[in-house]
């Protein structure tokens, strides 16, 4: 029998691991010896026995000093780790573990692309991360995007593979959909739990953000279309769940309460298959994206989802079939196709059995980490002879 490879995952923080490599965790330990690096990664050991974590303090927030530090420290790491394969997702998390990975002569090096934080800025920032980006992409031998769309955005800005678009595993997403867990049955008594503790009633329509509470991920759209809704009876309610990162939504409370009228503050949840079975709308208005791995397993429990026209939403939104898009920041329109589909129950059913249906042939866990499987062997295969 021959050895297995040794791979490393290179993430920036904690919550990554869960929300992001939580399928492919759960099983490549049969097929590879594998150790995830981050910040504070340890965190997570108990859930994954059979992995290994090393924590290294790679910030997401860009720091001179500290990332010089964290480079050190994953370089060291490396050397002496000696890994067949070193594989980074998130842009800080790529940077340096491509700068590490050359200097620490690890054979293959993969890097995924989850959406370019350059897409939407402008001036000196934005051709800064395009050539962040850019490096990465000369330095490492393979690179990935979640999504095909983005691969093709990429192809556009010269950010490619021997000329032709990245590859992306089976359809897109990073490690698709775990169908044991996104069970609209196996959750029902949990869903019914949390409507009673959160005083939601069937009678409700509940439209759902599930993400970082940052503008990239249209948290303020969000709250301002929300607003916009017709909903004199207050039968509509909007769960908004995830961290606020940069505190622009706490004070936005206390300058414009009115923009919080029936909405369900959450902060960041682990179990957030259990909200998405009390959701009927998922809506994700992001300015970018990699791929929208919420939209996945929102459509694994049959709910349609209302997101923004753009680069990997067109990929896990099949339009106008298991959802509608509209134009990105464009708020009215936002608010139309809200409106639209929490008129129309026949509309959202019909779609979230397209979703559902959708998921189960391209999108499953399983389907996901056996295209990342062959694709370590046979570039290990490239790459080390």
């Amino acid at each position: 029998m021959s050895k297995k490879l040794k791979v490393v995952r290179v993430v920036t923080a904690s919550y990554v691991v869960p929300w992001h490599l939580n399928n492919t965790l759960k099983r490549i330990s049969a097929d590879f010896d594998v150790c995830v690096v981050g910040q504070n990664v340890s965190a997570n050991q108990a859930l994954y026995p059979a992995i290994q974590f090393v924590d290294i303090d790679i910030n997401r927030k860009y720091s001179v000093f500290k990332d010089f530090t964290a480079l050190i420290s994953l370089y060291r790491f490396l050397r002496k780790y000696q890994p067949d394969v070193v594989h980074s997702i998130m842009p800080k998390a790529g940077l340096l573990t491509t700068i590490a990975g050359c200097l620490a002569r690890v054979p293959v090096r993969i890097h995924t692309f989850t959406g370019q934080t350059w897409a939407t800025q402008k001036g000196f920032s934005k051709s800064f991360f395009y050539a962040i980006d850019r490096f990465i992409n000369f330095l490492n031998q393979r690179c990935l995007t979640d999504s095909l769309s983005q691969s093709d955005f990429l192809l556009q800005h010269g950010i490619s593979y021997q000329s032709q678009a990245l590859p992306v595993l089976s359809k897109g997403s990073l490690s698709g959909v775990d169908l044991s867990r996104f069970n609209h049955q196996d959750l029902a008594p949990a869903a019914e739990k949390l409507r009673q503790s959160l005083k939601i009633t069937k009678t409700h329509i509940v439209l759902s953000f599930i993400a970082r509470k940052t503008r990239d991920k249209g948290a303020i759209d969000m709250l301002h279309a929300f607003a916009r809704l017709p909903n004199p009876d207050h039968n509509i309610k909007l769960l908004f769940i995830g961290p606020d990162e940069d505190g622009e939504i706490a004070n936005l409370r206390k300058t414009k309460p009115t923009l919080f009228n029936d909405v369900i503050e959450v902060g960041h949840v682990n179990n957030h298959e259990v909200y998405l079975a009390i959701t009927d709308v998922l809506c994700l208005p992001s300015h970018r994206e990699g791929f929208g791995s919420i939209v996945i397993d929102a459509a694994a429990m049959g709910v349609p989802t209302v997101g923004s026209r753009i680069p990997g939403l067109i990929d896990s939104v099949s339009e106008d079939e298991t959802g509608i898009l509209y134009e990105f920041g464009n708020i009215p329109e936002f608010v139309q196709a809200l409106e639209l589909i929490i008129a129309d129950q026949s509309l959202r059913q019909t779609m979230g059995l397209a979703a559902k249906s959708r998921v189960d042939q391209y999108f499953s866990a399983d389907i996901l980490y056996a295209a990342l499987r062959d694709f370590y062997i046979t570039t290990s295969a490239t790459y080390q002879k």
